[in-house]
């Protein structure tokens, strides 16, 4: 049932018919302590102008139905009680009160409602575990001694995460730069492992040696020349060992090494080349570029021109006429019978019918072989018996 926004009012009091009672005296009220006392002279001078301006009102206590008592009292909390003395109350009879009608609209009802409508529990138990007074006198509850240890431990725990994640903010540059450090050894560290395990394992040991790239020499001999390093590891390899080993073969003009894992050398060899043959006391010595016998015999090789110059493989006539034999093309040098150089500055050469070529010195060795090639296109071998090219611009024919 819904309680009236304000307090019930009360009945209009009803005029008595009969004669009305004195009022009571009320009680003087004393003055409050500490305050000054006026005279008395004054205090009856003022009651008397009061008494003079308004007449005193006369109030009548009146007592209400006992229905609308009982209603009020069981809806609303009991008032204090007035610390006024009680007043006397005048008895009305049931002939003095007004009808039902005369009662105002918002008076209460005399009895309840049938269905009262009910709070759900969950609300009310909500409400009295969120109650203030409960939670003061819970809180001001004393602690019990397991109690109080759990709170500590409790404390202990939030204090300790909070240290640790204080250091973990304070130190965190300070770790970044440590995992990086750490990282790096530890690339530093397995690099170098697997350089110890490549050096000093057995499975990087030499097994197959394999050569390439020779002709006259025989690939056997090359790699028996160099079993000694058999069995070694291939990052311990003594090169110089290998150069020597190899230059025992005079055909080798250079070479390369290439260690392929896990346990086979590579060899490629580049052969030297003959290019022509000179006189010795056992006959002819075939010799490259750089003036290296590359074997000798009492014929002539065919095929190569002989090289007639003054002081030998060593002088600088030799120099001049493998300078020229090797700016000369392959369908001039297959003619050519002998090349003699008295100096570096007078070289001639011999065909094979005969005719001869002045050359000059090695300077501009290929202009002059263009010209010499266009020289034997328009005059072939056999009409004329000289050719100068000496002087290209100028080359002459007789």
């Amino acid at each position: 049932m819904k309680r009236p926004a304000g307090p019930p009012a009360a009945p209009a009091a009803a005029q008595p018919s009969g004669p009305q009672p004195p009022a009571a005296p009320q009680p003087r009220q004393k003055p409050a302590r500490g305050s000054n006392r006026a005279p008395a002279g004054n205090a009856a001078a003022r009651k008397g102008a009061a008494s003079r301006a308004e007449p005193e009102a006369v109030t009548e206590p009146i007592t209400l139905p006992p229905s609308a008592t009982s209603a009020a009292a069981g809806d609303r909390p009991q008032a204090r009680k007035a610390t006024k003395p009680p007043q006397p109350t005048t008895n009305l009879t049931t002939a003095d009160l007004p009808p039902t009608n005369a009662l105002p609209t918002n008076a209460l009802p005399t009895s309840a409602p049938k269905s009262k409508a009910r709070k759900p529990k969950a609300q009310n138990t909500t409400a009295r575990r969120s109650d203030p007074q409960e939670t003061a006198e819970a809180s001001d509850a004393p602690l019990t001694a397991r109690a109080a240890r759990g709170r500590l431990r409790t404390a202990r725990r939030a204090r300790k995460q909070y240290e640790r994640s204080e250091v973990r903010r304070f130190t965190s540059r300070s770790r970044h730069r440590r995992n990086l450090w750490i990282a790096a050894a530890g690339t530093v560290v397995a690099l170098v492992a697997f350089v110890l395990v490549g050096v000093f394992s057995p499975l990087m040991a030499l097994r197959t040696i394999e050569i390439t790239g020779t002709n006259r020499i025989p690939a056997a001999d090359v790699a028996q020349a160099l079993d000694g390093q058999l069995g070694t590891p291939l990052p311990l390899l003594d090169l110089t060992e290998v150069k020597d080993q190899l230059s025992e073969f005079s055909l080798i003009r250079s070479y390369v090494t290439e260690s392929r894992p896990p346990d086979t050398l590579v060899v490629r060899i580049v052969e030297r080349e003959p290019i022509g043959a000179i006189t010795s006391t056992a006959g002819f010595d075939l010799v490259d570029a750089a003036g290296v016998v590359i074997q000798s015999g009492p014929d002539r090789p065919e095929g190569y021109p002989r090289i007639d110059s003054a002081g030998g493989a060593s002088g600088a006539g030799f120099q001049a006429a493998i300078a020229v034999v090797r700016a000369l093309p392959e369908g001039i040098r297959g003619q050519l019978d002998t090349v003699t150089a008295a100096t570096k500055d007078d070289v001639t050469l011999t065909l094979g019918g005969g005719a001869r070529v002045v050359w000059g010195n090695a300077e501009r060795s290929e202009y002059k072989a263009v010209v010499l090639a266009a020289l034997l296109v328009s005059h072939p071998v056999g009409s004329v018996t000289e050719y100068d090219v000496s002087s290209p611009d100028s080359a002459v024919v007789r």
